[in-house]
């Protein structure tokens, strides 16, 4: 399922999982495909969604690096966040919740809360708002 594909954990049980899905379980975190350990995944969890979470992990990888210069170490959240922004620069909020898969009308401030703290992580202008739409703006 997971096969050849490097992750770091820490976590005895993570390790054990992903050794018996056949991935690798990297000592190093700079050498993984997927540092598992800043994920803030809640168990249980199936294996499709486990699977498509390291997948995930893997392909916008490249965006992660392109954005921070390095590859960050980022909560589920605010990696889908920064992702999501990234492909749909100048989005509401309202859209933003959407894709993110927060249900319309659920009173909840997780974006705002995700967005507060990697501005305060990677400055103020690193996600910008101008009439309402967000965008990644500078590291």
């Amino acid at each position: 399922m997971l096969k050849d594909i490097k992750i770091y954990t820490t976590d005895k049980y993570w390790s054990q999982i992903f050794t018996d899905l056949g991935a690798v379980v990297s000592d190093n975190p700079n050498s993984a495909d997927v540092v598992f350990d800043d994920s803030d995944l809640d168990a249980p969890i199936s294996l499709l969604d486990l699977q498509r979470f390291i997948l995930d992990r893997i392909e916008n990888r490249d965006i992660i690096h392109q954005i921070f210069g390095a590859d960050v170490m980022l909560s589920n959240l605010q990696h889908k966040l920064v992702v999501c922004l990234y492909k749909n620069p100048d989005i509401n909020m309202r859209d933003l919740k959407k894709m993110l898969g927060i249900l319309p009308g659920v009173a909840s401030h997780v974006v705002e809360n995700a967005i507060y703290q990697l501005r305060k992580i990677y400055g103020r202008d690193f996600i910008q708002n101008g009439d309402g739409k967000y965008k990644i703006g500078r590291v």
